[in-house]
């Protein structure tokens, strides 16, 4: 793994201040120990940070082609270099390293902007071709690997893999986008392409964008989508051999490396899935690593002690403690360069922590409940559905409208019993009702948070809008696939895969996601829906294809989330510091102070649990403090 940053003239081609660009470098060294490179040319300045995983010794970026035409700084993995490598030299390119840096340029020369449809991995570059005078931004087709760019108001394009190198600029303005600030405590973290920052945008998954001297306003371009095409009903054990098949392929070839490699091992079924494979894969033992927690109902070391002893794998496990955690949260802050409020960022990266020292690669099986259909959210979505299938709208939003207001809120209670979020939801539109689903406020509970004057600012933004975009553009609208695409839209890139990749650099570790390799989320989304979810089983299909290699218990057992007892903290270790908090929050002219007050009380009687507020209200205040 790497980081890239790079600043681009728009307007013409003035000399890029060499000392600044150094500096932007320099800031996310955490991503690339190992080697560091600069590029000047007028009107453009690359700069790159090196983790060294391939090609150790000759794969220094940035890269040039033979003549130093094009130039390119890159971060990520292309698996399939080796593949690719064969057919540019068979069309007259010649390699001087080995490493999958070099094919990035030759394919540009090949192919142009379509080099991106060759590439099987995870990665965010920057191409500079000097005789087309482009420069060629892209990123990854899930966003596993991320790309922060902004427009200066002196014409500058700036770029890089973290914010913080766009901060050190001092020429950018960091005033904050409201409706960012609305979407953070609508979901606890700000989906692409947006940033907290009005001028910063994320290069969206999948998209390129083309920047030229003289076209001060670069779009981005969309080059890859998820297909779900329907396809037969087919036989039940065929799928299942091919599937494992398929993941077999996506594991092997993330298993190329020149550094020492491990799994994350959690205990649950993806994980287990990996380190299983991985494990028949290797002829010597493998590393595998896991936390575990003093409280049992966040605790699953057990079952990965048990994946780990079927396998033989040299288990490395951390207890974690409420202690271990709360003296991260400063750094976790750091980390993001933005509010991000999932609280498992916390014991992600003690797990990160702890596979740096055993390893420099390890593999994680993130992405499985989106593409094997195994959240629960699913299942409460197509109950709904069912619902509003029976019931016209012109009967539902009244009835269902006037019940969810009635209703009281109840926290405390089993989702199925929550009712007051459910009458709201069967009140909504399919996408509005997925949307809401995934919201950790609801609308009224979140716009009760803000000042007058704030939900002023804000006028009729609705965070909806984003699930609406995506929608919009879905290729299904079959519930259960359209609710899959959304995720894969949204939760995905916006949350869990921007939360491994800072915890894992911050570590400069490198995380690979077999189980997102694009062309195993192609084969799977175009499978029928009854083999992701049945009888009201996630991931179906996955289950049944490895009973022969997982016992039971491990398949089949109830999903844990990887928490922390975060209710508990904000009553006790961290009461503190939210009452110092709500004293100081006024001057942010955000906040309606009275009504958090309440909440809090209301939070540390155990009345209800606010911690969907007050954990997000935290990390924001300390995020604003630091800006």
């Amino acid at each position: 793994m790497c980081g890239i940053v790079g600043i681009f003239d728009l307007h013409n081609k003035r000399a890029i201040d060499q000392s600044l660009l150094k500096k932007m470098n320099d800031s996310q060294t955490h991503r690339g120990p190992d080697e560091s490179g600069l590029f000047f040319e007028p009107g453009i300045g690359l700069g790159h940070k090196r983790l060294s995983i391939i090609d150790i010794s000759t794969g220094k970026q940035p890269l040039f082609n033979e003549d130093k035409t094009v130039v390119v700084i890159y971060n990520g993995e292309i698996y399939n270099f080796r593949e690719i490598r064969k057919e540019l030299i068979n069309f007259g390119h010649i390699f001087r390293t080995n490493s999958d840096t070099e094919i990035i340029v030759h394919a540009w020369e090949q192919w142009g902007e379509s080099c991106v449809n060759k590439f099987r991995g995870m990665f965010s570059f920057a191409i500079w071709d000097k005789n087309k005078q482009v420069l060629f931004l892209a990123r990854d087709r899930l966003g596993i690997k991320p790309l922060y760019y902004g427009i200066l108001s002196n014409g500058l394009l700036i770029f890089s893999s973290e914010l913080k190198a766009l901060l050190a600029h001092p020429d950018l303005n960091k005033d904050i986008d409201p409706t960012a600030i609305d979407d953070y405590f609508s979901y606890g973290y700000i989906p692409d392409p947006k940033s907290i920052f009005k001028d910063i945008h994320k290069l969206s998954p999948g998209h390129f964008l083309i920047v030229a001297h003289g076209h001060p306003t670069p779009v981005p371009t969309k080059y890859w989508d998820i297909p779900f095409i329907k396809t037969n009903i087919r036989n039940e054990n065929d799928v299942a051999h091919e599937l494992i098949e398929r993941i077999e392929d996506a594991v092997r070839i993330r298993l190329i490396s020149e550094v020492p490699l491990g799994a994350f091992l959690s205990g649950g079924v993806d994980s287990s899935t990996i380190a299983a494979v991985m494990a028949r894969l290797n002829d010597n033992p493998i590393n595998t690593c896991s936390i575990s927690f003093k409280e049992k109902q966040f605790n699953e070391s057990d079952y990965a002690r048990q994946v780990s002893k079927l396998y033989g794998t040299n288990h490395n496990e951390q207890l974690v403690s409420s202690e271990n955690e709360l003296n991260l949260i400063d750094k976790i802050i750091s980390i993001y360069d933005e509010p991000f409020a999932d609280n498992s960022a916390l014991p992600t990266y003690i797990l990160c922590q702890l596979a740096r020292q055993k390893v420099t690669v390890a593999l994680s099986g993130d992405g499985g409940d989106e593409i094997f259909g195994g959240y629960e959210t699913y299942k409460y979505h197509l109950t709904k559905e069912a619902i509003r299938s029976v019931i016209p709208s012109f009967i539902r939003k009244p009835i269902f409208g006037s019940l969810g207001k009635l209703y009281p809120k109840a926290d405390w209670a089993p989702r199925y019993f929550r009712a007051k979020t459910t009458f709201e939801t069967l009140a909504c539109n399919s996408v509005e009702s997925f949307a809401r689903s995934a919201m950790i406020n609801s609308p009224s509970h979140r716009l009760s948070i803000y000042s007058s004057s704030f939900r002023k600012v804000l006028q009729d933004y609705d965070p909806v809008d984003h699930f609406r975009f995506h929608a919009s553009n879905s290729p299904t609208d079959e519930p259960l696939s359209l609710a899959q695409y959304l995720d894969m839209k949204t939760y995905l890139p916006g949350d869990i895969l921007t939360k491994v990749d800072r915890a894992s650099m911050a570590n400069s570790l490198e995380v690979r996601v077999p189980l997102l390799d694009h062309q195993l989320v192609e084969w799977v989304s175009n499978l029928p829906t009854n083999m992701k979810l049945q009888n009201n089983e996630g991931k179906y299909i996955l289950k049944k294809a490895f009973e022969p290699y997982l016992p039971n218990d491990i398949l089949y057992r109830k999903k844990m989330g990887f928490d922390i007892p975060l209710s508990l903290w904000l009553k006790g270790p961290l009461k503190e510091h939210i009452y110092s908090i709500l004293n100081d929050i006024e001057k942010y002219n955000i906040f309606n102070k009275r009504y958090l007050n309440r909440i809090f009380e209301q939070h540390i009687s155990g009345k209800s649990d606010h911690s969907g507020i007050l954990w997000p209200l935290l990390i924001f205040y300390s995020f604003m403090k630091n800006i």
